[in-house]
């Protein structure tokens, strides 16, 4: 039984290619159908793929990396590398290898700007319909066959720095988000806060919020306020005669009982039993 169904292009480049031109080298997609290894080193290549659906994994410079739909991948094929479909989620490739006169350079240049080998783009039709006129260019064997290809994998090669750049401002902005949200939670603790709210108030999707507050922090958004009105409440309980009741609503806890609930789950006692320790 096949392990893979395979449509691809073998390309031999002209010698004028060779010297002045990016030219492909092989083009063409995968769809898995068992697992199996794909093993190389020693290739004079570099290799672009992208898993268009499905799950696997990349063993490259002797670390494992666990691919899924929508990463991208561009290796030097010189180092040894390989990569194989998953059993539960079999995944399909659509890749290019290339290489030309500038490509070391390229790549070269492409690490040495903080960018990393495996990266997940926001618009991936970008990478897609770029090989998909390689592809087409390789068929159609037509008289500037070679020169198109060599603008299409120039228009490969930019977005893959373009794609990486996005994804660096697109991390400053959340986390520039991200602290602006934990300094209202600081300042409003007191307030009725809700994750809609502050979804709404930052522009940000609170199924996104809530993800990566809880990534960078390593807590979720409620357990933080809930974290910021018990150490209010600790201050009042040890330097007031407040009653519990009044000191919860103080606090922003709307309901006594579930601000009992509360502090004990976080102190291990009642507020009542940890003001007459402290």
């Amino acid at each position: 039984m096949a392990k893979s169904k395979s449509n691809r292009i073998l390309a031999t480049p002209s010698e004028h290619a060779k010297k002045h031109l990016l030219y492909v080298q092989e083009v063409g997609s995968l769809e898995s159908i068992e697992p199996h290894i794909s093993t190389r080193q020693n290739l004079n290549s570099y290799l672009f793929f992208i898993v268009t659906s499905g799950r696997g994994t990349l063993v490259y410079e002797k670390e494992v990396h666990n691919l899924e739909t929508g990463d991208c991948v561009w290796i030097d094929c010189r180092k040894q590398y390989a990569h194989e479909s998953s059993v539960t989620e079999p995944w399909n490739l659509t890749w290019v290898h290339f290489n030309g006169n500038q490509a070391d350079y390229y790549y070269q240049y492409f690490l040495t700007q903080g960018c990393h080998f495996i990266f997940k783009p926001y618009d991936l039709s970008f990478f897609t319909n770029c090989i998909a006129d390689i592809y087409r260019t390789q068929k159609e064997e037509k008289a500037l066959m070679e020169l198109e290809t060599n603008q299409y994998l120039t228009d490969l090669i930019t977005y893959c720095f373009q794609a990486n750049k996005q994804e660096d401002t697109e991390m400053t902005s959340i986390s520039n988000k991200l602290q602006q949200v934990r300094e209202y939670i600081e300042a409003h603790a007191i307030e009725k806060l809700s994750l809609d709210q502050l979804s709404e108030q930052f522009f940000i999707s609170k199924y996104h919020l809530s993800r990566e507050y809880k990534n960078r922090y390593g807590i979720t958004i409620g357990t933080a306020l809930n974290s910021k009105r018990i150490a209010m409440a600790k201050s009042q309980l040890r330097f007031s005669t407040d009653p519990i009741e009044q000191i919860c609503m103080a606090c922003g806890f709307q309901d006594a009982a579930y601000f009992i609930k509360v502090f004990k789950k976080a102190e291990g006692m009642t507020p009542l039993e940890y003001r007459k320790k402290w």
